[in-house]
């Protein structure tokens, strides 16, 4: 890989190097990695400085994922290997002005690797891309604003636009976006969770009337029983494996779910310990159930199963009665189905053998405190919303909500994707959220739901939208079938992307097309009242601050905030109730909004600025109340899914490298899984290569089928992928997103919850011609 002065890091997919895959996660490697990235983005003295205040009571959030701190246990270095990359990028010495943009028309910049891309620095300037032209320019703010009032006033309709939000989004910013849109008159919010957890919020709603989970990390320390399905911790949330080695420590059980043995899954070797450093590490597993992609719901149904076989044999000694019949609905119904799920069905589902469910089930029985955690891997099936109803259906059964040391765990991605939905960033929020809203600014919030981050392609797609507004994130990357999010996006008449780092969404683009750049965490706001901080919401429901102290790379950069409100002033004019500019100079004035508000936050002000900031209510974990249709919690019946492999196929889940945090890619090394030196491969058990009439180290094509909902079998293609002998299961396969996501289709969505299917593509491979 050579680089150059203006850092294009050009590679070869065909140099790719394959060594054996890590036993342990951390140690050594990952300090050497995190302050190797630090000094060749932001030189020694920006690094100690950055590093020193990351996720520090004075400092601010990781910009990285949404694992929470440790009440009262603060570390001097309270950041993990990826988190220490995130700010690197973030906190980059590297900038990209209006020369950049002169010196690379956009067929150029197409041509580039999202790698690439992102290697390029801090965005600095407001720029435009005006119809027709090759080039973006440089652009005033008040003109950029101008461009967009003019856009969306010039629609037949409020609902012709469509605004995206990313996780990275404040609470603050979050507040107001969705402020504005309402006050603009639409609820066409997509928002990352569309793409991730929407599975998550929908189970739970329906389960234990709130999509957040129910743990804290002081539960998970003194866990019994700890099940980690559908997750990878060590690269996606790395800081979780201090909380799960102390957990073991305390005598938990720790019982591994995932069809790849990875290496945050095995063992533990934290660098500010001395057997981190010296020594073999602490194993997070006690056990490791490899179980086949999509197989998760069998597995759950089939412990059920035989707990209550359990109870029958020894009645009162496995449920728990009291809690059932005093809190739960549904349980009978539920019962008489789970006494026919058939256990050689879920050993064919799950790939496991009859004893590991023997052995999980009478860990189950033995536990008195029961966490179950889950990520994408259980929320982006088909059938996701269905597998995590079992998982809460298992934990319900043995009363394990609402006790110390239990409950539901979903782990979040992006660092404030759940404070962004409190805010309000939901096409669907409840009218008690918009009455309150209008209440407080005299608006009148539009009703009608809006569309989510799959109708919003289809909307664009189908023109019946024009307007396309980012708020943070990479849209394009991020979301399925490409060509055709791609097609969409360049329907429209105007996109704006509220960025700070470069991405292939500014490259696809409408007619019109704005690139506004932001401020990130690191970075110091000072407004007009003098300096600012903003608040997130951890994975946990724990609201925090967060301040950054960087002096921003140019004096063209905007908060979010102020991006917002200087959108709003522009489209509205003067007299609406909203008081935009007096938000953009205080802060202070939007948490009282918002106090005033969002259920959860009075006092806002006063209870962020406590050292450890505050949690949010949570009613089944605070007091065994169910905010549900029934008023109880709710025992889920669902038919038994699963995904058998056709002959001569596999079935594909996309992930992420090592060396990426969702979209934004950061090296070409996944060090975990012995990658090195790029990112087209594909993970295949060696039997099933054989078997196909491959050898590992072959390049070949990947092509999707799905049988749409005329019966037809559509295709998709991802070009020279290389095979890597990999000990998955057999029929199943792995590779990483974005460079998988055209395989995906847009209609290939999970029941209820409209999320990508992105762990079940059903692929066939053919030779490179």
């Amino acid at each position: 890989m050579a680089r150059r002065d203006d850092y294009e890091y050009e590679y070869d997919e065909h140099s790719i190097v394959v060594t054996k895959n890590k036993q342990y996660a951390a140690g050594v490697p990952a300090v050497l990695v995190s302050l190797q990235r630090g000094m060749s983005q932001m030189g020694a003295t920006r690094t100690a400085a950055t590093l020193a205040k990351l996720n520090q009571r004075k400092g601010f959030d990781c910009p990285g994922c949404a694992w929470p701190e440790t009440p009262g246990h603060r570390k001097h270095a309270e950041f993990c290997e990826n988190g220490a990359k995130a700010v690197a990028e973030e906190a980059t010495k590297r900038t990209v002005g209006p020369a950049f943009f002169a010196a690379h028309s956009i067929d150029d910049l197409l041509g580039r690797t999202e790698y690439w891309l992102g290697q390029q620095g801090r965005l600095t300037h407001p720029m435009v891309l005006r119809p027709g032209a090759s080039h973006y320019e440089p652009i005033e703010w008040d003109d950029a604003n101008r461009i967009i009032a003019d856009e969306l006033n010039a629609l037949g309709s409020p609902h012709e636009a469509i605004f995206y939000t990313s996780g990275r989004t404040s609470n603050e910013a979050a507040f107001l976006y969705q402020l504005l849109i309402r006050s603009f008159g639409t609820n066409n919010m997509p928002d990352c969770s569309n793409m991730c957890h929407e599975s998550s919020g929908s189970a739970l709603t329906a389960s234990i009337g709130i999509g957040k989970g129910s743990v804290s990390v002081p539960d998970i320390e003194n866990a019994d029983l700890i099940l980690i399905a559908g997750q990878n911790p060590g690269t996606n949330h790395p800081r979780m494996l201090s909380t799960l080695e102390k957990a073991r420590s305390n005598g938990a059980r720790v019982i591994a779910i995932n069809p790849l043995p990875e290496a945050g899954l095995l063992r533990f070797k934290d660098p500010q310990k001395v057997h981190g450093v010296i020594g073999d590490g602490a194993a997070i597993s006690d056990d490791f159930l490899q179980i086949r992609i999509g197989g998760d719901m069998a597995l759950f149904q089939g412990l059920a199963k035989l707990l209550v076989t359990a109870e029958d044999a020894a009645p009162g000694t496995v449920l728990d009665r009291r809690f059932i019949d005093r809190h739960t609905a549904g349980f009978d119904a539920w019962l008489d189905h789970i006494r026919r799920v058939d256990l050689g069905t879920v050993v064919d589902a799950t790939g496991l053998t009859i004893e590991q469910l023997h052995d999980t089930a009478q860990a189950l029985i033995e536990s008195n405190a029961t966490i179950i955690c889950w990520a994408m891997g259980l929320t982006q099936q088909t059938h996701g919303v269905a597998t995590i109803e079992e998982a809460v259906n298992l934990l319900l059964m043995r009363g394990m909500i609402g006790k110390p040391g239990a409950g539901v765990c979903p782990v979040r991605g992006h660092s404030n994707v759940q404070g962004d939905r409190t805010m309000g960033i939901w096409e669907k929020m409840p009218d008690s959220f918009l009455a309150a809203l209008d209440t407080e600014f005299g608006i009148t919030s539009p009703r009608e739901h809006g569309l989510d981050a799959v109708d919003s392609i289809r909307a664009m797609r189908e023109r019946r939208a024009s307007v396309f507004m980012a708020m943070g994130g990479n849209f394009v990357s991020a979301t399925p079938d490409t060509d055709v999010t791609e097609a969409a996006l360049r329907n429209c008449s105007l996109t704006v992307q509220v960025s700070t780092k470069l991405n292939r969404s500014h490259l696809v683009h409408g007619r019109t097309a704005l690139i506004l750049p932001s401020l990130g965490r690191t970075d110091k706001d000072v407004q007009a009242t003098g300096k600012q901080f903003v608040t997130v919401e951890d994975s946990m429901s724990m609201v925090h601050r967060s301040r950054g102290s960087l002096t921003p790379s140019s004096i063209h950069m905007r908060s979010e905030v102020a991006i917002v409100c200087g959108i709003a002033e522009t489209l509205f004019g003067p007299g609406h109730p909203v008081p935009w500019t007096s938000f953009t100079a205080d802060y202070d004035l939007i948490r009282d909004a918002i106090s005033r508000v969002v259920p959860g936050f009075d006092g806002f002000n006063t209870k962020v600025r406590q050292k450890e900031g505050f949690g949010l209510p949570h009613p089944p974990r605070d007091s065994r109340t169910f905010q549900t249709e029934t008023g109880k919690a709710n025992f889920a019946v669902n038919d038994l899914v699963w995904l058998p492999v056709p002959p001569g196929r596999l079935m594909l889940q996309t992930m992420r490298s090592h060396d990426q945090y969702n979209t934004t890619i950061y090296g070409l090394d996944d060090r975990y899984r012995g990658v090195k030196g790029g990112r087209r491969v594909l993970f295949v058990n060696a039997r099933d290569i054989e078997k196909l009439g491959y050898r590992d180290g072959d390049h070949v094509d990947l092509i999707s089928e799905w049988k749409n909902r005329s019966g037809n079998i559509e295709e998709r293609r991802a070009d020279n992928f290389r095979l890597v002998a990999y000990p998955t299961p057999v029929g199943n396969a792995a590779a990483y997103y974005p460079e998988t996501n055209p395989l995906i289709p847009l209609d290939h969505v999970a029941d209820k919850s409209n999320t990508p299917v992105s762990k079940a593509i059903l692929i066939r491979l053919e030779h490179r011609p």
